[in-house]
């Protein structure tokens, strides 16, 4: 079905669809992994990392993978155009996993540091790619982007499948798993490769060429040793920095950067007063965003482990135990099977006038959040019971969490693409991002709340997880509700 539609395609899309497949295959299957390697212990394959150290270092890597994608746009635009970049960052990120599947920590912070820099290459321009094969009024855009949108997802779902059933397999174990999504990713490069001539003049060279590509290569070669050089210095001890303390100097950083930034435009932007408004509603939405993903990325962290520990995984009627790290596949398998139903939804409203704003639409997103997280509360009382939690408690936690990003991640792209002033356009755009870098890292310091040695504060640490995403949520519905009621009050005092 997938290749009889790609075929209506300009026939750029194939390569693009199975190199974007095959690379988050790739990240999705390590991302399975990384904190069940993390903690588990040396005898086992493992790096025997306490439980917040590893759910810090995974709220870092996430939060960098954000990050970078801005200077790998940048490169792209300004330096060696999209095609070279999408090449270049598949090879780094090849290069990150295979480093990964070889024992020792110090390939273990390399391959995260390679596979952070690759995927900042690679996926901000493959997207960029996909839009430069179409015109700008050709009807297929949108289809164009559902399919590549798939593939994106195709990948997720077979990630933790294969990756973490070598990984978590007694046949094989991690650092199979881990050279496993390198060769995914190598898979992805050949069909890159093969269909690169397909693209044409799309993204072949960089847009806007920097006067001084010189000294902006001696500025990314300088930067670069000094970030390989400090991971080295952690992973060989020579800096005793933990990564808990790394993570929270780390998120404040962002967090002073963003909201320095933003008031900088604010102020000295020289917007008008229509521009502020809007730049105050996507300041809001920003720090809504980043509460959601400090909830959602737990998927990857204290989930993942409550999955492993203290979920029921065996199917005593295939005497089968399913590995901890498949259910990291149900959130994109709900999204192939829900995104086009609230896509026809949001339009069915639409056509009626009652669609949500991009505030109640994030306002949903963060109650549903809230809801998931309401479904481990009872997960964990049962495990404070001295019991294993049956599966079905997860997947209906993926499942109001997959329905709430579907609430807020498309429709909050949508709305800074909308309400962003045009010459702060992209700028807008990377403070997105970086309100969802800071979402990580808080993803993963929460994490750390998750003590594997006080069961009893489980159902207590869920519930105030619930009590903030709904605050937020419900704070977003009030203030709707505020500007509406002042916008018909003024309206009833000019008539």
């Amino acid at each position: 079905m997938f290749l009889a539609s790609l075929k209506q395609h300009p026939a750029g899309l194939r390569p693009l669809f199975f190199a974007e497949m095959w690379e988050r295959m790739s990240y999705y299957g390590m991302r399975a992994m990384l904190v069940l390697f993390m903690v588990d212990a040396v005898e086992n394959g493992g790096l025997g990392i306490t439980d917040k150290n590893a759910t810090a270092i995974y709220g870092i890597y996430t939060a960098a993978v954000y990050l970078l994608a801005l200077p790998g746009g940048w490169i792209a635009d300004r330096l060696i155009g999209a095609q070279r970049s999408v090449f270049w960052g598949g090879v780094i990120i090849a290069a990150g996993h295979f480093s990964l599947a070889v024992p020792g920590i110090h390939f273990f912070f390399l391959g995260l540091l390679l596979i952070a820099v690759g995927t900042g290459l690679l996926k901000p321009n493959i997207a960029t790619i996909v839009g430069a094969l179409y015109d700008e009024n050709d009807r297929r855009r949108d289809a164009g982007f559902t399919l590549f949108y798939m593939g994106i997802n195709m990948g997720a779902m077979m990630g933790p499948i294969i990756c973490g059933g070598l990984g978590q397999s007694d046949m094989f174990g991690w650092h199979w798993g881990f050279a496993a999504a390198g060769v995914g990713m190598v898979i992805g490069l050949i069909e890159y490769r093969r269909g690169q001539f397909k693209l044409g003049e799309a993204g072949l060279v960089a847009g806007h060429p920097c006067k001084k590509p010189k000294q902006a290569w001696s500025i990314i070669a300088i930067s670069s040793v000094l970030a390989v050089a400090f991971a080295a210095a952690i992973g060989f001890g020579v800096l005793d920095i933990s990564a808990q303390k790394l993570a929270k100097h780390t998120a404040q950083a962002i967090s002073l950067i963003f909201f320095v930034y933003f008031t900088y435009v604010i102020l000295f932007g020289g917007l008008n007063d229509e521009e502020k408004k809007r730049s105050y509603l996507i300041l809001v939405l920003c720090i809504a965003s980043a509460v959601f993903w400090s909830g959602f990325e737990q998927a990857g962290s204290s989930l993942n482990l409550f999955a492993d520990r203290y979920t029921d995984n065996v199917i005593d009627a295939l005497s089968f135990t399913v590995p901890s790290s498949w259910y990291q596949s149900l959130n994109a398998m709900f999204i192939v099977l829900l995104a086009p139903v609230f896509s026809m939804f949001w339009v069915a409203l639409a056509k009626r006038y009652m669609e949500p704003s991009a505030p109640i639409k994030f306002a949903f997103g963060l109650l549903l959040l809230a809801a998931g997280f309401g479904m481990m509360i009872f997960a964990a009382n049962i495990v404070t019971g001295g019991s294993k939690a049956a599966p079905y408690w997860l997947i209906l936690t993926y499942l109001l969490h997959t329905m709430g990003e579907l609430c807020l991640s498309p429709v909050g792209l949508s709305a800074v693409s909308r309400l962003a002033p045009k010459s702060y356009h992209s700028q807008m755009m990377g403070l997105w991002f970086c309100a969802s870098a800071i979402g990580n890292i808080l993803a993963g310091l929460l994490a750390g709340r998750f003590d594997s040695n006080s069961l009893q504060d489980f159902p207590e640490i869920y519930f105030q997880i619930v009590v903030m995403s709904a605050a937020c949520g419900l704070i977003l519905m009030l203030g709707v509700a505020i500007s509406r009621l002042s916008f018909a009050k003024s309206r009833r005092a000019h008539t």
